[in-house]
C-alpha cells in the first residue's frame, strides 16, 4: 500500500495513513508552476524570489531583455488539470466557491502597477496516471482537448461537478448517451436510475500581454491562495515499509527529520502505549519551467513556510538555512533547476 494516493493524473496526490482502514482519508489539491513565455533567448530571468506557505505563494521575478529589440508575448501562469471524477470521488482542498473565475485569487503586479489578467478554461481527457510522470508534464501535455465536444452539448467549463452532473441529467437519454459515445463520461444504470461520471478535467490558464523594452529590466510579481493535497499521515522511525522508503526518498527525509516527524506525531492510544499519526501536506512547484527562459536564474532565492512551529517540514535541497520560527530558505546563483520541488509538512493531529 502506498502512501500517496492518486485518484486522477494532473492532480497532485493526496496523503494517508499506513492503515487499510483509514486508506482514503486524503483529499487532493493543486501543483504549481512558475510563469512561462514560450522558449526564449532573448529575455531572461535574472532573479526570482519565491516564498511558499501552506496557503499563500508569493513570487517576485527580474527579467531582463538582453536584446537591443522590444520583445512582446504572452506571460501565461497555468494551473494543473482539475479533474472532475477526481472531484467526486474524493475531497478537496479547494476554494468553497467553485464558480469564481479566478479561483485561487490571482493576481500580478509589473514594476509595481497591478496588471489586468485574463483567465482562460480548457477541458481536457486526461492521460492514464504514471507514477513515473513528472509533475512538469502536467502544463506541457495536459490531455486530449474536448473543449469544442462540451460546446457541442451546451456544457459549461465548471469545475463545480455538481452541477456539471445536474446538467447532464436534465438531458434526454439520446444526448446523454451521445455523451457517451464521444467519451466524454461513462454512465451506470440502476434500474429507471441513471449514474453520469464526467470523464474530464478543467484547466485555468492565467495570463497577459507583456513587453520587455531592449536592453531593460523588468519587475513581476505574483501571488495567489496555496491548496495543496494531503490527509492523515502514519509514519514508522526509522522507516521500514516500501511505501515509507518511497516517501523518505521523494522528501529527502533524512534520520534527524524522521526522528522529529516521529515526536511531532506520537499519540497515546489509551491503553499504555502509542501510535504515530498527523496530518500532512504535499505542497509541490515546478521549477523546471524557469528553464524556459534565456540561461540560468542568475540570483535565486526560495523560502519555505511550514505554518507553526510544531510542523515538520522535509524536502530535497542544499544549502538549506532556518531563517525563522517557521521558515527555512534556499538561496542559489547561476541556477538551471534539474527537478522540480515537492515538499512534505506534518503536523500534529489537533487534541479532541
Amino acid at each position: 500500500m502506498r502512501l500517496a494516493l492518486c485518484l486522477a493524473a494532473g492532480l497532485a496526490c493526496g496523503l494517508a495513513l499506513p492503515l487499510p482502514a483509514l486508506a482514503n482519508d486524503g483529499f487532493g489539491g493543486l501543483a504549481a508552476t512558475g510563469l512561462t513565455f514560450g522558449r526564449t533567448d532573448a529575455v531572461a530571468m535574472e532573479e526570482e524570489d519565491l516564498f511558499i506557505g501552506l496557503d499563500r505563494v508569493q513570487v517576485r521575478y527580474v527579467f531582463r531583455n538582453r536584446t537591443e529589440q522590444d520583445v512582446t508575448g504572452e506571460v501565461i501562469f497555468p494551473l494543473p488539470p482539475i479533474s472532475l471524477p477526481a472531484m467526486m470521488n474524493q475531497a478537496m482542498n479547494l476554494p468553497a466557491d467553485l464558480t469564481r473565475d479566478n479561483l485561487v485569487g490571482f493576481t500580478a503586479r509589473v514594476d509595481g502597477a497591478e496588471v489586468p489578467v485574463t483567465v482562460d478554461r480548457i477541458a481536457v481527457i486526461e492521460p492514464p496516471w504514471d507514477a513515473a510522470t513528472p509533475a512538469s508534464a502536467q502544463y506541457d501535455t495536459p490531455g486530449r482537448d474536448v473543449t469544442a465536444d462540451l460546446a457541442r452539448f451546451g456544457m459549461p467549463l465548471s469545475i463545480d461537478w455538481e452541477e456539471v452532473v445536474a446538467r447532464i441529467a436534465a438531458m434526454d437519454r439520446a444526448t446523454q448517451d451521445a455523451m457517451v459515445a464521444a467519451g466524454l463520461m461513462e454512465v451506470y444504470d440502476a434500474g429507471e436510475a441513471r449514474e453520469f461520471w464526467p470523464s474530464w478535467a478543467i484547466v485555468l490558464r492565467y495570463h497577459w500581454t507583456q513587453t520587455f523594452p531592449a536592453g531593460q529590466a523588468v519587475v513581476v510579481e505574483h501571488g495567489y491562495s496555496n491548496h495543496p493535497p494531503g490527509g492523515l499521515f502514519g509514519w514508522e522511525d526509522p522507516p521500514q515499509a516500501d511505501y515509507l522508503r518511497e516517501t523518505q526518498a521523494r522528501y529527502c527525509v533524512d534520520a534527524g527529520t524522521s526522528r522529529a516527524i516521529a515526536k511531532a506525531i506520537r499519540r497515546d492510544d489509551g491503553q499504555g502505549g502509542s501510535y504515530l499519526m498527523g496530518t500532512a501536506y504535499d505542497i509541490a512547484y515546478v521549477l523546471r519551467t524557469a528553464n524556459s527562459w534565456a540561461g540560468p536564474i542568475g540570483t535565486f532565492r526560495l523560502t519555505l513556510d511550514k505554518g507553526a512551529p510544531g510542523n515538520v517540514i522535509s524536502f530535497c535541497g542544499e544549502g538549506v538555512r532556518k531563517t525563522g520560527p517557521t521558515t527555512f530558505t534556499v538561496e542559489k546563483t547561476n541556477y538551471a533547476p534539474d527537478r522540480d520541488l515537492e515538499v512534505l509538512v506534518v503536523a500534529p493531529v489537533p487534541a479532541e
